[in-house]
């Protein structure tokens, strides 16, 4: 096994792991703030990327076909939350119905299960291409970290505000924060379209990035998007408290998860059971609160003696 292969892949995969950190940032709304386990993601990934690379294709420059992409996830977004809340639908069958009507609009929308943009037809944002032999501030990478970084200061500046605060109590304690005042309904609305929308975003990028759209693209992101959070929590939780570090926790452990994936192909093993490992190790990390709590802490005595 040649290192220097594994050298040449890992801006590649620091590069794949901050695009996909933009979509476990949208999974952790969801999963650890409003405590709903969202599966409308593995459809609005691919209605993101699907919407971007044909608004390029039309004629639009990059900054509105993103933008298109991004309202397309929170519109996704948007029929879920309706689904669990006017409807009455508990919400991780909501996100299944969701998920299951965006496969044949994604499918509209590229009129075929993929569409392709070339880096050199089109002024795109981010590409592979761009991640050697480019001007700095054309390199993916620092792109979109920066991107990362400004997502991060607005989202901290928002889950301060009165409505940010009410959708984290509502997540919170949801019986408590209606007797405050608080519409729950329209908070979880709210928290699932901005989840979608940073997803579908995230779907924008890597579209542009790997030079296509696919229809399958999104199947088995919440995996790989609870896995970033698990990672990151498990590896930075006790180091990050702020709200702000925590979301940037998450990106670095899809940065984690990235280049562990690319190790995995280093080493030779069949990529067909990447999913299947992907699974395991956010199995794994789920389960070790409740090994720690079950066998490996001692049961307190009466009195307070162990």
């Amino acid at each position: 096994m040649n290192i220097m292969s594994l050298v040449n892949a890992l801006p590649g995969a620091v590069a794949q792991g901050l695009i996909w950190g933009i979509m476990a940032i949208g999974v952790y709304i969801t999963y650890r703030i409003l405590d709903i386990a969202d599966l409308t993601v593995d459809g609005t990934l691919c209605t993101g990327g699907a919407v971007c690379i044909m608004a390029l294709m039309s004629g639009q420059n990059i900054w509105v076909a993103m933008l298109a992409g991004t309202l397309a996830g929170m519109l996704a977004g948007l029929a879920t939350g309706l689904l669990h809340t006017f409807m009455g639908i508990p919400a991780i069958l909501s996100g299944i119905l969701t998920q299951l009507g965006l496969y044949s609009i994604n499918l509209k929308i590229m009129g075929k299960s993929n569409q392709a943009v070339n880096v050199d037809k089109y002024d795109l944002l981010v590409s592979l291409r761009y991640i050697r032999d480019v001007p700095f501030y054309r390199n993916t990478i620092l792109v979109v970290l920066v991107a990362i970084i400004l997502l991060i200061l607005i989202l901290y500046w928002f889950f301060g505000t009165e409505l940010g605060c009410s959708l984290r109590a509502t997540g919170c304690n949801d019986r408590m924060a209606r007797a405050q005042g608080i519409n729950t309904d329209f908070c979880r609305v709210l928290g699932l379209m901005l989840s979608n929308g940073l997803v579908a975003l995230s779907g924008a990028l890597l579209s542009q990035y790997q030079g296509f759209a696919d229809i399958n693209m999104g199947r088995g992101a919440i995996v790989i998007g609870l896995a970033a959070v698990i990672i990151g929590e498990a590896v930075f939780g006790k180091i990050f408290h702020n709200f702000g570090f925590r979301l940037l926790g998450v990106v670095l452990g899809s940065i984690i998860y990235y280049l562990v994936v690319q190790v995995v192909i280093w080493l030779g093993i069949d990529t067909d059971l990447l999913k299947l490992l992907s699974a395991v190790v956010v199995a794994i990390f789920l389960a070790i609160p409740t090994w720690k709590s079950r066998y490996f802490t001692k049961p307190v005595r009466r009195g307070g003696k162990q």
